[in-house]
């Protein structure tokens, strides 16, 4: 009994499912000259963001090292929303409308916040320049692909002008030839206009062509 159902089975005309093996194609996009040229095959769509100093994914979270090479960089927990649960304010003592509301100097509760600043411990002003940090303050240049991209986007584009066709300036001449200058006739014709071209569009089509003055 068994070998007969391995007989059937051989002789079944089902074919046995399997999943085709693809290879995974190297990421080369071409959308784009610029990122074409730099791009490499070798290295994955992140690294190479990374390398171009873009980001990969809209709305991922900053990594780690970014925010580390940042001097004095803080990440906040609460995500820009403060819960305040109570505000002073001041009254009229004659209605109870409030009158105005009494911020808080240090509604963080900083506790640097109460040791004075050097403007305020001494009256010698200071002309020189702002303290920058604890970089040298030379500025960041951007990666060269950036100044590219920021260069193509601010590159001034010329809006094409459409020009009619030889098919288009034919139709327009049978519908002037059956119509003269009639054109809500020209809209209303449906043999010649069976797209039913509004006479507005029909007339701007027609002023273009320099059929209608």
């Amino acid at each position: 009994m068994g070998r007969e159902l391995q007989k059937r089975k051989r002789r079944s005309s089902r074919a046995k499912v399997t999943m085709p093996t693809i290879r995974k194609k190297v990421l080369n996009p071409s959308g784009n000259g610029i990122i074409a040229r730099n791009w490499d095959k070798k290295a994955t769509l992140s690294q190479n963001y990374t390398r171009f100093g873009l980001v990969a994914k809209l709305g991922a979270p900053p990594s780690s090292s970014s925010s580390s090479s940042t001097p004095l960089s803080h990440t906040p927990t609460d995500r820009g929303l403060l819960s305040i649960n109570e505000v002073k304010v001041e009254r009229d003592p004659a209605t109870g409308r409030i009158l105005k509301v009494l911020s808080d100097p240090n509604p963080l509760g900083d506790p640097l916040n109460d040791i004075p600043s050097s403007s305020e411990t001494s009256d010698i002003e200071d002309d020189g320049e702002e303290w920058a940090g604890l970089e040298d303050g030379r500025k960041k240049r951007k990666p060269i692909v950036v100044q590219e991209l920021e260069r193509e986007a601010a590159r001034p584009t010329e809006p094409k002008k459409r020009h009619q066709s030889e098919r288009e300036v034919e139709w327009l001449r049978d519908l002037v030839g059956r119509h003269g200058e009639d054109v809500e006739g020209m809209a209303r014709d449906r043999k010649l206009n069976p797209m039913q071209q509004t006479a507005a569009d029909i007339r701007r089509r027609l002023r273009k062509a320099g059929l209608l003055s």
